[in-house]
C-alpha cells in the first residue's frame, strides 16, 4: 500500500482509535467525526471481512449483510492482499469476546 495517506492529521486520527478506552467512548467519537452512513459502511465493511475469513460465498454475504458484490469484492481484494487491518483486529475482538465470556462465567459462580 502507497503510504502518502500517512500525515501528521492522519496520525492525530490513529492516536485517537487507540486513546479510546470503552465502547460508550467510541460511539461518542464516532457519532462526531462520521456520519452515520459512514459508520454503518465501515461495520458493514467489517462484517464482510469477518465473514470472508470464515470462508462464506459472496451470495451467503450478500444475504448476512445486504451488502452489494462490489462492496464485498472491495473489501476481499483487502482480506486477501492488504495489511492485515481486518484480520488483526478481529483476531483481537475474538479474543476479547472470549475473555470477557470466561469472566462473566466466573463471576456467576
Amino acid at each position: 500500500m502507497a503510504l502518502q495517506w500517512k500525515d501528521e492529521f492522519t496520525d492525530q486520527l490513529c492516536d485517537c482509535f487507540v486513546a479510546i478506552t470503552d465502547r460508550e467512548e467510541a460511539y461518542r467519537f464516532l457519532e462526531d467525526v462520521a456520519t452515520f452512513s459512514e459508520i454503518r459502511a465501515f461495520s458493514q465493511r467489517l462484517q464482510v471481512a469477518s465473514l470472508l475469513l470464515k470462508g462464506m460465498s459472496y451470495p451467503q454475504i450478500v444475504q448476512a449483510t445486504g451488502a452489494s458484490t462490489a462492496t464485498i469484492s472491495r473489501v476481499k481484494k483487502f482480506v486477501e492482499y492488504g495489511s492485515d487491518g481486518y484480520r488483526d483486529v478481529l483476531a483481537k475482538i475474538s479474543v476479547n469476546k472470549v475473555e470477557e465470556k470466561t469472566e462473566d462465567k466466573k463471576k456467576k459462580k
